[in-house]
């Protein structure tokens, strides 16, 4: 099936400004008129309320290692509970990077570089060194202390005021028709007022969905902003590259090997295998017909220049290079063998060592949604936003993608970086998997 490429749509602001693609969430569902219809009042409630177990635990963990360690640091016995406090932030930030896809969807960057050595010793130094362990235990004492005592109230009040009025002519009826307070506030003795409430109730439901959504892209916004990776030092950001370019050199030496290898194992053994057919249908006797074995010399010759031609494809696209980044996505989501829609919406040519890069990085995401996530459709939308171009695959796969589980995601992350780009991979059981390449760009860099 041939993909489906998205028209083009102007984007709304200043002229010239390209709209990027859009994940939607929570904040961007509550402006839509089809918001009841949805699951997103579901998930906000469950988000808020998802807080209230996770909360207390929080703040007695937090306790009981503060009031240990700090008891026990004569002993030394404390030295490592209060080690313990320090790293605290850490699992807790992890679940709700977690727990924030019920609200926000859009990926989210991890704050944590890898340590510069193997063991625990080294794995400690990093962590107590980075600015994001503290800012995370600062989340966790926020979050044990004022963030979740505030969502239980958002999400509670909500519950019991809306449960209570629609809830009124039942707990009449258990009375036995006799009075009973609705909200412990509102006497009723009659069925006429325990239906008003019921009404009451009914049209306060929708407006308490609206406020509990409201509440909780807001708490998700927090937390998203709390949690976000720090701008990386110049040191951090200088050894990064240093390793991310020797595993370039590596990834291209060994690209360089094997396209030496398929070319003498394929496209030149089929070359070979043609000159012996020619060279046969040169000896053969002019009494016996030759179709047989020039057709056999013609179908070498179609399936060598077929090799050649994909092998070229893979080192760099004609198209790529003629036509540009969106002409060369749409050729690779011709050649899908899941159905796939282009939004790839750019204003101009953009430096030719950009496009190589996020190409690869889409045909990537695009090969590992045909073997892996088991999906029956993929979308490809991407434009520039802030100063990025910011391209997402995305399938409605199974998930479970890992960009540690493989060399595959780490080579492209390996080419981004290098552009100062990024790649951020949001795949939960269940999927939806989005693929989001961010790199940077700037108006001086476009071509025509």
């Amino acid at each position: 099936m041939p993909p489906r490429t998205a028209p083009p749509s102007p984007a709304p602001g200043l002229p010239g400004v390209r709209r990027g693609p859009e994940h939607p969430g929570l904040r961007e569902a509550l402006r839509e008129r089809t918001y009841l219809r949805t699951a997103w009042p579901w998930r906000a409630a469950l988000y808020l309320l998802t807080s209230v177990p996770l909360g207390p635990a929080t703040l007695a963990v937090l306790l009981l290692l503060a009031v240990a360690g700090s008891a026990l640091t004569v002993l030394l016995i404390g030295v490592p509970l209060l080690l313990t406090l320090a790293l605290a932030g850490i699992p807790l930030a992890a679940l709700e990077r977690r727990r924030l896809r019920l609200a926000d969807p859009r990926p989210l960057a991890p704050a944590h570089r890898e340590p510069d050595g193997t063991g625990l010793a080294s794995w400690l130094r990093t962590r107590l060194r980075e600015r994001a362990t503290w800012r995370e235990l600062g989340y966790a004492a926020l979050f044990a202390v004022v963030l979740w005592p505030l969502d239980a109230l958002a999400a509670g009040t909500a519950v019991l005021v809306c449960a209570g009025l629609l809830a009124a002519p039942v707990m009449l009826a258990v009375n036995g028709g006799a009075e009973t307070r609705v909200l412990k506030i509102w006497l009723v003795d009659s069925y006429p007022p325990a239906f008003a409430a019921l009404f009451a109730g009914l049209v306060l439901l929708p407006l308490c969905a609206y406020a509990l959504g409201a509440v909780a892209a807001g708490r998700a916004a927090l937390t998203r902003w709390l949690l976000a990776a720090p701008e990386s030092g110049p040191d951090s950001r200088l050894r990064e590259m240093g390793r991310s370019r020797m595993r370039l050199v590596d990834a291209f030496e060994a690209e360089r090997r094997r396209i030496e290898r398929d070319l003498h194992d394929g496209a030149q053994q089929r070359l070979v295998a043609l000159s012996m057919t020619l060279g046969l249908a040169r000896l053969e006797s002019p009494a016996e017909p030759l179709a047989g074995l020039l057709t056999t010399a013609h179908e070498e010759a179609r399936a060598a220049l077929v090799e050649i031609r994909e092998l070229i494809r893979g080192i760099h696209p004609q198209v790529l290079t003629d036509r540009g980044l969106p002409a060369a996505v749409e050729d690779a989501a011709d050649r899908s063998p899941v159905p796939v829609e282009v939004a790839l919406e750019l204003p101009d040519r953009l430096p030719e060592s950009v496009e190589t890069a996020v190409y690869f990085a889409v045909c990537e995401g695009l090969a590992n949604v045909a073997k892996h996530s088991r999906a029956d459709a993929a979308r490809v939308t991407g434009g520039i936003t802030g100063g990025r171009l910011v391209v997402e695959v995305t399938d409605d796969g199974v998930g479970g993608a890992d960009s540690d589980s493989g060399t595959g995601l780490q080579g492209v992350a390996d080419r981004l970086s290098v552009l100062d780009g990024r790649l951020l991979v949001s795949s939960p059981p269940g999927g939806p998997t989005v693929f989001r390449l961010q790199v940077p760009v700037s108006p001086a860099d476009t071509r025509i």
